[in-house]
Parts: C-alpha cells; structure tokens; sequence
C-alpha cells in the first residue's frame, strides 16, 4: 500500500485534489489553491480572510504557536487577525489540569500579544494520540485594495525575506530534543536562548507584514512553514507562474540555527521557518521596504529576482546557477520518525 510521508501533501497531489474536489461561489475570491495562505471572502465591502492550521511538531507553548501560524497567514494576505477558535486534543493518559491550562493560558497569552479575540473552539481527551495537539482557525478582515495575494509576482520584482531561515526550527529541537542535546554536551544557557527564538525573533510576521504594505508596492507575500522557505519560494512560483533566482549569500541563518541543524544533517533551507516572511514587491520599493523593517528592528534582506517561468527555480551560488532543492518533506520530520 503507497503512503504518503510526514508532512504536507506532495504539490502534485494537493494541486489534483484542489482542482477535482473545490466549490466554487461568487463570494469565494481566493479558494483553495496551492500556495495561498488563506481563503478569502466577499462580504460587502469588507472580505472575510479565513485560515486553519494545526500544530503538530511542537508540544511546549503549543498554544502559542498556534494563535501566531495561524494569524502570520492572514497577515500575509494582506489581513487583520480578529477572531481566534481552536480545537485541542490531549491524549488520553497523559491529560492533566496543568496540561489542559498550560495550553488554554498559552493561546490566551498570545493571542492578547496580537488584540485578538479567543471566541471558541473544542476540547477534548482522545485516544490514538502520544502528544497534545491543536488545530487552530483565525478569521481576519480586510479590503479589496489591500488584499495581497502570492499570485501576484511579475518578471523584474524583488523578492525579500525577513528575519532568516529555521526560526521555528530553532525553538522546537531546543525545546523537543533538550535531553538529549544535554547528553551531546550542550549546556541549558544555549537550549534556553535557542527556546527563546520562539519569542525572539519570534515566530511570529504580523508586524512585518504590516510594516512592508504599509510601505507599497507589495505583490505577493508568504509565509513559509512546513518545508522551509525553499518549498514556499516553490508555492510562490507556482502561484504567481514564474521563475525565480535565489542569491544564496543573502540567505541569513542565524548561528544557534546552523549548529543545531548541523547537529542533526538538516538543511535549513527545507526546515520549518515560521518567523520569515517571503515578500514580493515592485522592484522600485524594494530599498524602501528594506529601510522601514529594519527601523522597525526587523532584520530582512533581498534574497531573489523573479523572472520568466521558463527560467526555473535557481540558486545562485559562487557564480553558478544551481536548481533551488526541493524537500518532499519538511527536514524536521526526520527528527521525529
């Protein structure tokens, strides 16, 4: 019997399921479509901006994390966060009072951090499951003539990345492998400041996304998470039907990031990167863009040039152009199978 393997389902495949098994509707501005973060919804003058997203990898301040991924892909559609409901799940065995508030206390936290509104969801005590898990959906607003879409690339825009690579990665191998971390010799100060990615630079794109349309001259934006950033420059490609080049060098990977992905021969360009945000702009607002998230403490760089389709997806490294690597499945995966 074929499997799929941990993970998103291969491109292909969602791609033949999307096409064969989505409604259409004339309120239905964005439907499911490979490498859009959210749908999107006509309501008048106002569109309704809907995603859903579990958490699966993590366990430690799950609810955090699911308030954060969740509104990053309403923010990349050009959105507000509002609203926030969840499903929990805590296996069974393992459910204590301190768990169930650990969680209920984590999405509260973080979604106040965001002025967003916890409205409901469901809990429950499973069986089948060996950690907690939550599946989470955030309803957002915004307007037509600010509705950013990741089809929206051109040949001759610039593509810039914030933050870096592996952001997420970094708390969640701090935070899900630290015993066994300790016994290779590392010490807690550096599992704790590798944890603290999670806060800073922390997961989470709300503000740069904000930060770069207030600016103008975005066209497309994503948030890249299962499969790293290299699968959502591919999700960008292949929803805006372009080539893009990649300048390696300007790729950043912060220190704590390399070692901890060295330490385990994970690439972090296909490692989950909630935290960066992929932005698509004119290539007139590019340095502007650039300028106010960095006043804003916000590292980012120009990672990219988009180009024909028939160009392809390239690396351009020491002075050769290379396929950008794909990964059929995000390489954290292999931490946890």
């Amino acid at each position: 019997m074929n499997t799929y393997p941990a993970g998103k389902l291969p491109h292909a495949e969602l791609g033949r399921l999307l096409a064969a098994y989505t409604h259409h509707h004339e309120q239905l501005l964005v439907p499911p479509t490979l490498g859009e973060d959210a749908a999107v919804i006509e309501f008048g003058d106002r569109l309704l901006v809907v995603k859903t997203d579990p958490i699966t990898f993590a366990t430690d301040q799950i609810g955090w994390y699911a308030v954060h991924v969740n509104a990053n892909d309403i923010a990349a559609m050009g959105a507000v966060p509002r609203f926030f409901l969840s499903t929990i799940l805590l296996p069974a065995r393992q459910a204590t009072p301190a768990l169930a508030e650990s969680i209920f206390r984590s999405i509260y936290e973080a979604a106040t951090s965001l002025d967003i509104v916890v409205c409901g969801g469901h809990s429950e005590i499973t069986h089948g499951i060996d950690r907690p898990l939550v599946i989470g959906q955030m309803f957002g607003e915004t307007t037509r003539d600010k509705l950013v879409r990741s089809s929206g690339l051109e040949p001759g825009h610039a593509l810039i990345l914030s933050k870096g690579l592996g952001i997420e990665a970094t708390a969640i191998i701090a935070l899900e492998k630290q015993d066994e971390l300790l016994a290779r010799g590392y010490d807690n100060n550096t599992l704790d400041a590798c944890a603290a990615f999670l806060h800073t630079p922390g997961i989470s794109v709300v503000q740069d996304a904000n930060i770069a349309t207030s600016v103008g001259g975005v066209t497309a934006m994503h948030d890249p998470t299962e499969g790293g950033v290299a699968t959502g420059l591919y999700e960008l490609a292949n929803a805006s039907n372009v080539g893009i080049e990649i300048d390696h060098d300007a790729l950043f990977v912060a220190p704590e990031t390399t070692r901890l992905c060295a330490e385990f021969a994970l690439d972090p360009l296909g490692i989950i990167s909630s935290g960066a945000l992929l932005i698509g702009c004119e290539l007139a607002s590019a340095a502007a863009i650039l300028t106010a998230l960095k006043a804003n403490d916000i590292a980012a760089t120009r990672i990219g040039t988009v180009h024909e389709p028939s160009f392809g997806l390239q690396l351009h490294r020491n002075g050769h152009l290379s396929p950008l690597p794909t990964f059929a499945t995000d390489e954290i995966t292999r931490l946890f199978t």
